[in-house]
């Protein structure tokens, strides 16, 4: 049983993430991967956002916007770089970081893996080794006894399902790329197996999903052994799954693969994390794809009500109440974004007024930043960043969000922005 005290009100804010944000994080599974030869990886994160040094000015900047949390993860590879070995100044980092938000008036939400882990980790085989959980646990013990007091809600994995909707997306050519990359990640470390969590061989996805459960279940139960009452869950990447007629099974089928296993192992949990960014449509032949209207970055189709569709979906599936930890857009066209936001806030606002319990809005994300495989090509970002000086110029976006977090608040709205 659990004592868990879920939010009382609302929470409006962003999610960022470690690796994606701070740069030098040298010690990790992934800047290992980009920069090996040949590698999946578009470019390296390298200084990325400067966020290491830069978190007071990135807080200041939410909390500007009316923020009331703000979610980011705790990099494993800073604070153990070698198995046992603690590195306090980073903890200290954290701390300072956790004490600021909760100065500025935002809820800390803290990741404790969001996709990357420590080298020595991967070197060793990454999560399907058995040793993985109870590794992973005593890293969240370290981080709740610093800073777990004071953090809002505890977020174990970030997206351990995404490989697994992958696998339905990548070309065969990117499949071949990801191998490409292990295996030279093999040679570089002189190691039999470099396994890392979002850079995955097709043919091991169940061994690394079979991994993520046990390695879930061992920091839930390491977070609550510190702190009983703080909220627990994980993240899950979700589509929004819709049938057209005579595609039910097909969806359903799909649901079976991409979810159903995360379903049963949470349970146990507070709340569940849902990421969405797409809706994928299914006929009697399999997927379709509407014809014409606003794409995205990635070339899929703009669709605002899809994130409704994937909160409803994960709530009848589990009964638990959704955290929204992540829902953007990537886009360079800022006009686009600032259309998307409300449109996709209104659809939650009818789930919300349905019975659906939302716990908060997080949107992803704060900075244009490292976003894996594709590098800083794709921008999510409320803010952009000069990528050669790393300033911080907010987009018209960041008013928009702040503006639609004021008039769900009652208060006074502002100009809009044209």
């Amino acid at each position: 049983m659990t004592t868990a005290h879920l939010p009382s009100a609302f929470l409006w804010g962003a999610a960022t993430a470690g690796h994606q944000n701070d740069g030098g994080d040298t010690m990790s599974d992934t800047t290992f991967l980009e920069n090996v030869e040949p590698t999946v990886f578009r470019e390296a994160a390298g200084v990325g956002c400067g966020t290491w040094e830069r978190w007071p000015e990135d807080l200041d900047l939410a909390a500007e916007m009316g923020f009331s949390a703000f979610r980011f993860s705790v990099e494993w590879a800073r604070v153990e770089p070698e198995r046992g070995v603690i590195d306090r100044s980073a903890l200290d980092r954290y701390d300072a970081m956790v004490d600021r938000c909760l100065a500025l008036g935002m809820s800390p939400v803290v990741t404790f893996s969001h996709f990357t882990a420590p080298h020595w980790f991967a070197c060793r085989g990454g999560w399907p080794h058995a040793d993985a959980p109870a590794d992973f646990a005593a890293f969240c013990e370290v981080v709740m006894d610093r800073i777990g007091d004071r953090v809002a809600m505890a977020v174990t994995l970030n997206e351990p399902n995404l490989p697994r909707i992958l696998e339905a997306v990548l070309p065969a050519q990117a499949w071949g790329g990801i191998a490409a990359t292990l295996d030279a990640a093999d040679r570089a470390a002189g190691v039999e197996r470099y396994r890392a969590g979002n850079v995955v061989r097709r043919e091991e996805l169940d061994l690394v999903e079979a991994g993520f459960e046990r390695a879930h279940i061992a920091a839930r139960d390491a977070i609550r052994a510190r702190r009983p009452e703080l909220p627990v869950g994980m993240s899950l990447a979700v589509m929004d799954e819709v049938a057209l007629p005579g595609g039910e099974a097909r969806r359903e089928a799909i649901i079976d693969v991409r979810y159903a296993r995360w379903y049963r192992l949470v349970e146990g949990d507070d709340f569940l994390g849902v990421q969405n960014y797409e809706r994928a449509q299914y006929g009697p032949e399999g997927v379709v794809v509407p014809e014409g209207g606003e794409t995205n970055e990635m070339g899929s189709p703009v669709e605002p009500e899809s994130l409704a569709g994937a909160v409803r979906m994960c709530h009848a599936a589990t009964g638990l109440p959704i955290l929204v930890s992540e829902h953007g857009l990537a886009t360079a066209d800022d006009d686009q974004r600032a259309r998307f936001i409300p449109a996709a806030l209104e659809g939650l606002d009818k789930a919300m007024a349905d019975g659906v319990p939302v716990l908060g809005y997080l949107h992803w994300t704060l900075l244009d930043d490292f976003e894996w495989i594709a590098g800083y090509s794709a921008h999510f970002g409320l803010v952009e960043v000069d990528r050669e000086t790393l300033e911080r110029r907010p987009k018209p976006s960041s008013r928009v969000y702040a503006a639609e977090i004021r008039a769900r608040r009652g208060a006074p709205a502002e100009q809009p922005v044209r």
